[in-house]
């Protein structure tokens, strides 16, 4: 499975390490408590339906990209500082991928996993 960003008929690979939060122990734990993540990683939470969801960096030891998506169309970007950061936004999934890996997506490109 790897993450794919497209815009404008262009792909490129954003992770070919990508994990699932689909439980709700995961989901909470998220990035807490790791030294850092590969820099072709991302975590993907999937919720139900498209809601306000929230990020937090407490026990996260460095930064991250962050992406709030409805029907894989991008409607927020987010770089989260390490130990401090928060954001929120409306998605059905919310993407986190190493600081930097999102420098090129903007809101209404898609990001979809490719299984």
């Amino acid at each position: 499975m790897r993450l794919v960003h497209r815009r404008n008929g262009d792909h490129t690979t954003l992770a070919k390490t990508v994990e699932t939060a689909d439980s709700l122990i995961s989901k909470a734990r998220g990035l807490m408590f790791r030294r850092r993540v590969p820099d072709d990683y991302a975590l993907v939470f999937r919720f139900n339906d498209a809601d306000r969801h929230s990020l937090h960096m407490l026990f996260v030891p460095f930064d991250i990209d962050a992406l709030w998506l409805i029907g894989g169309e991008v409607k927020k970007k987010k770089r989260l500082s390490a130990w401090t950061g928060i954001g929120f936004g409306m998605a059905d999934t919310i993407i986190e991928l190493p600081a930097g890996a999102a420098e090129d997506i903007e809101p209404g490109d898609l990001v979809e996993l490719d299984e």
